[in-house]
């Protein structure tokens, strides 16, 4: 089975050495999203609402570039620089989804790109898979 880069201009561009997602069959994987705005590259004004809010934002384009939505997600890692903002992204996030919500695992971090609060990483099966 071939590996398939997904790259669209609706999410930020790889700030190193990766791509925005790679496909492997029916399976996307999915590069960590910081709250990048695609059009600036310039991080999103405002706290973790306005940044969790980006970042699912991104992770939607990427999944659409790839024919998918955000409910075909079945694994997130979140990464967050303040567990004390776990309650609000999560709040966050379900607004983004719908249940039955994907598997997920949230960790506190020293320090994230661009000094930003959050990250998020995506493994996706794709529609009809």
């Amino acid at each position: 089975m071939g590996k398939q880069v997904i790259q669209t201009p609706d999410a930020p561009a790889a700030i190193g050495p990766y791509s925005q997602a790679v496909r492997v069959g029916d399976t996307l994987y999915m590069s960590g999203q910081i709250p990048l705005d695609p059009k600036t590259m310039q991080v999103v004004d405002g706290g973790i609402d306005a940044q969790a809010s980006q970042v699912f934002a991104n992770l939607r384009a990427v999944a659409q570039a790839a024919g998918a939505t955000l409910n075909d997600i079945v694994k997130l890692t979140i990464l967050l620089t303040d567990l004390g903002e776990f309650a609000k992204v999560n709040e966050i996030m379900a607004a983004h989804f719908d249940a039955p919500f994907p598997a997920r695992a949230t960790y506190q971090v020293a320090a994230l790109p661009r000094g930003v609060k959050i990250e998020v990483e995506a493994v996706l099966v794709l529609p009809g898979a």
